[in-house]
């Protein structure tokens, strides 16, 4: 039984301050709702406003799927076909991140046809962190809307959406933010933007008369008159206990920590010559140009035996195709001993799978 001071109708009240903390806006633009790609959707029917002219949206090649998905078919709903109103943003021959230069470049040279920039705070493929206030800046002086998707920043590195003027941000819970696969997501809604028109439910209208079912909407102020339905209690309180732990902190520390963590992770495992051939780091290698995150590239055929052998070890990383293991030490709960453990685990795994590889040649 739930205490009475924190009854199922307010549950989502009991995140949002310390969320608003995380992710550097007001508390008035911030709410907890859904998941990602559905609290995409609602948003980008608010902000995505298309016009004969001006309806194409930019957003970077290789986008996680479901930020893809979620773009084309709003294009595609609005009337477009996803060719003519996708503009995708490559890296350079030879390079795996993007240039700061060349996002700029594309969004000036379709300033006058560009409705949306859609981009996230950290790449999830790579690790790349953009440079969110700049971005943002350039964007909206040529009148363009902008949004991010902070899956893999959110509790990763530090954040000023308020202060940095973003029209609007979505995330998940479950990476950074530790509340479990599937757990609750979160919006952001600058406060100058708050009055959108949006698809609306009963959980985004005032409180004070949500439950006198007159059917006569009236928005709560900020981004909590987005929200659709009543949060689930349960994934609530699995963000509460872990912002409660982020409470105990704040992001610049935690920011300070995990560069030191992952800086020493890149040290150990550039320093194993025997290994470290095997792999490349695609990971910006400028600590301010990424998250806790260093995705290794691997040689072919021998990630797979590398992530079992990893596995086997109890060591959790993370596998992408193709030929990807993406690795982030995490300032809540990893140390030094943490990191140093699985340099040894991750060169031994990279030993026996080269042997295996080598004797399955000779096979």
């Amino acid at each position: 039984m739930h205490p009475k001071s924190r009854p199922w109708v307010d549950i989502d009240s009991t995140v949002t301050e310390e969320m608003a903390k995380v992710v550097g806006g007001l508390h008035s633009e911030v709410a907890v709702m859904g998941t990602l790609t559905s609290n995409l959707h609602f948003l980008m029917a608010a902000f995505y406003k298309p016009t004969v002219s001006r309806f194409k949206i930019i957003l970077e090649d290789k986008a996680f799927p479901s930020d893809h998905y979620a773009v084309e078919s709003q294009a595609c709903w609005h009337g477009f076909s996803s060719d003519d109103a996708l503009i995708t943003i490559s890296p350079r021959p030879g390079c795996y991140t993007l240039n700061t230069d060349d996002i700029l470049e594309v969004i000036e040279n379709n300033r006058e046809s560009t409705a949306l920039v859609l981009l996230p705070g950290v790449q999830y493929y790579t690790g790349q962190l953009f440079e969110m206030e700049k971005i943002t800046k350039f964007a909206k002086e040529r009148g363009i809307v902008i949004g991010w998707d902070l899956a893999h920043a959110v509790g990763n590195v530090e954040l000023r959406l308020h202060d940095w003027d973003v029209d609007f941000a979505v995330w998940c819970s479950y990476k950074y933010l530790n509340s479990g696969p599937g757990g609750i997501g979160g919006i952001f809604v600058h406060e100058s933007q708050s009055k959108q028109s949006r698809l609306t439910g009963w959980w985004g209208h005032e409180k004070a008369t949500r439950f006198a079912m007159e059917n006569d909407f009236s928005a709560i102020p900020g981004a909590a008159g987005f929200q659709h339905s009543n949060p689930s209690v349960l994934a609530t309180v699995c963000l509460l206990g872990s912002l409660r732990v982020f409470a105990q902190t704040n992001m610049r520390a935690l920011r300070r920590k995990s560069i030191n963590l992952t800086g020493y992770m890149e040290h150990l495992l550039l320093t194993d010559p025997e290994t470290s051939r095997y792999f490349e780091i695609i990971t910006p290698r400028n600590p301010s140009e990424r998250g806790a995150q260093l995705s290794l590239l691997f040689r072919k055929g021998i990630m797979e035996e590398v992530y079992k052998k990893l596995e086997l070890s109890g060591i959790v990383v993370d596998k992408r195709q193709p030929d990807v293991i993406r690795v982030a030490p995490t300032p809540l709960y990893n140390t030094y001993e943490d990191v140093f453990n699985f340099s040894v685990k991750l060169q031994e795994a990279i030993s026996a799978a080269v042997t295996g590889s080598e004797a399955r040649l000779l096979d």
